[in-house]
């Protein structure tokens, strides 16, 4: 089980409200609620006011709802009942309804607003098809992709404006909006249907997918035929999706029990078992979305809407965003290093000694014709071959690859679903008056702000 757990540290109940769906905006100002009579909006900075409502008219209940991510157009939301879209938007305190997309034939499954584009939503549907919208012109799609199984889940990629997924059953298709004829990849992800479908913030070619067949699985769609890494779970998970903080993952399983209606917060570097779980819930949970951290602040909110119909919001203080943080970085650094003795003994010899060594040290001789041991004496090295025989090469999940002749060395690692590839490079002037040189190259996976630390 988890090593830690939680309270939520605010609890406001919305018993009237019946909502199936919920969605947090961009500026972290409020939350929607969405019932069949009524949408109610929260003001979040005072979540206990009563809340506002926009009345709506259907006898279909809200299938999906989200806030536009984009500040400039972050009083307008979508939500999707039966075969429409309403686009919503609400200012000064007071909401419409504006819009409607109509195009598909059967239920809408999902939809997704670009995080490139803030005109353009993805839609899916039973129908097969999934539609991407221009809400500049909302007479008919912009984009029509067509698979031969219905659609469960669209997410747009985080990094790349052309790119979308979509789940079917339990397959998984890229698609690129520019060649809408036919998607880029195909990935048979599970045996069992694809509950959820979550792009990596900071990788365009990796995402989770999570099914019925009591799995989460890390896809590269570059490699298509074997995932990258898997988190095995007793019951099915309904959603799983990556944390805006590195290397997190939260997920909501189907419970088997009444009581267990928990969040698992995981690190992706370690699958092995949760690092906290938000407790408190008395029913499955819907929804949860992140709230936008305020300015100046390292803590995140997390916040969930229950069946028990509840909401949550939940503290997630740097403590407990460094559980998600292995200790990767520090064992890079380990393989990687000289020894910070090696290092401060050359940087700290006198001229004299440091003239004396020829062009040719590996070769110099002591009087009785055998080699010299520069470092006798004092065991540290001299010259990059001896460095490279102190480097300790037994470090758990790293791979070190050294080449004298060549002045390089290749450091590699896999940690969950990353993967690391580091080039050392020593100039000739090395350690002196020259410092080594650093690049990653594929299939490095790890995210930017890690790079920058272990470059550090």
């Amino acid at each position: 089980m988890a090593a830690r757990w939680s309270s939520e540290n605010v609890v406001v109940e919305f018993r009237d409200s019946q909502a199936t769906a919920m969605s947090v905006d961009c500026l972290g100002t409020h939350a929607v609620l969405s019932g069949r009579h009524f949408l109610y909006m929260v003001n979040l900075e005072a979540p206990s006011d009563p809340p506002r409502k926009i009345g709506r008219q259907s006898k279909w209940d809200v299938g999906t709802v989200q806030w536009n991510p984009h500040r400039s157009e972050a009083h307008v939301f979508a939500a999707s009942s039966n075969q429409r879209v309403d686009l919503y938007s609400w200012r000064d305190g007071c909401g419409e309804a504006h819009t409607s997309l109509l195009g598909h034939t059967r239920v809408i499954s999902d939809l997704d607003w670009s995080c490139f584009d803030s005109e353009l939503l993805a839609t899916s549907s039973v129908d097969t098809y999934i539609y991407i919208w221009d809400t500049r012109d909302t007479r008919k799609p912009t984009v029509a992709l067509s698979a031969v199984a219905g659609a469960s889940q669209v997410k747009w990629n985080r990094k790349n404006q052309h790119l979308l997924a979509s789940s079917h059953d339990g397959d998984v298709r890229v698609w690129d909006k520019r060649k809408p004829n036919t998607a880029v990849e195909y990935v048979a992800a599970h045996l069992s249907k694809i509950h959820g479908l979550d792009w990596h913030s900071d990788n365009e070619y990796i995402f989770a997918t999570s099914s019925q067949d009591n799995s989460v699985r890390f896809w590269d769609y570059r490699q298509p035929r074997k995932y990258l890494n898997i988190l095995s779970c007793q019951v099915p998970v309904w959603k799983a999706r990556y944390t805006p903080f590195s290397n997190g993952l939260v997920t909501i399983m189907v419970p088997q029990l009444r009581r267990e209606n928990s969040l698992l917060l995981w690190s992706t570097l370690d699958l092995n078992s949760p690092v906290h779980a938000f407790v408190g819930h008395d029913d499955v949970v819907l929804e949860f979305q992140w709230r936008p951290q305020k300015e100046g602040s390292k803590d995140f909110q997390l916040v969930t809407w229950s069946r028990d119909q509840t909401m949550r919001i939940w503290r997630v203080d740097p403590q407990l965003q460094k559980l998600c943080v292995s200790d990767m970085v520090e064992d890079l650094m380990e393989g990687m290093s000289l020894t910070v003795e090696s290092e401060k003994f050359m940087s700290s010899q006198e001229p004299e000694s440091q003239q004396s060594v020829g062009p040719d040290t590996d070769n110099l001789q002591d009087p009785d014709g055998g080699h010299q041991d520069l470092a006798a004496g004092s065991g540290l090295a001299q010259t990059l071959q001896q460095e490279f025989s102190l480097v300790n090469l037994q470090i758990r999940n790293v791979n070190v690859e050294m080449d004298a002749m060549n002045r390089s060395c290749v450091v590699s690692a896999h940690f969950g679903s990353h993967q690391v590839h580091l080039v050392v490079k020593f100039p000739a002037q090395y350690p002196n008056n020259a410092a080594p040189t650093f690049q990653f190259t594929p299939p490095t996976t790890i995210p930017s702000a890690m790079k920058t630390k272990i470059q550090k």
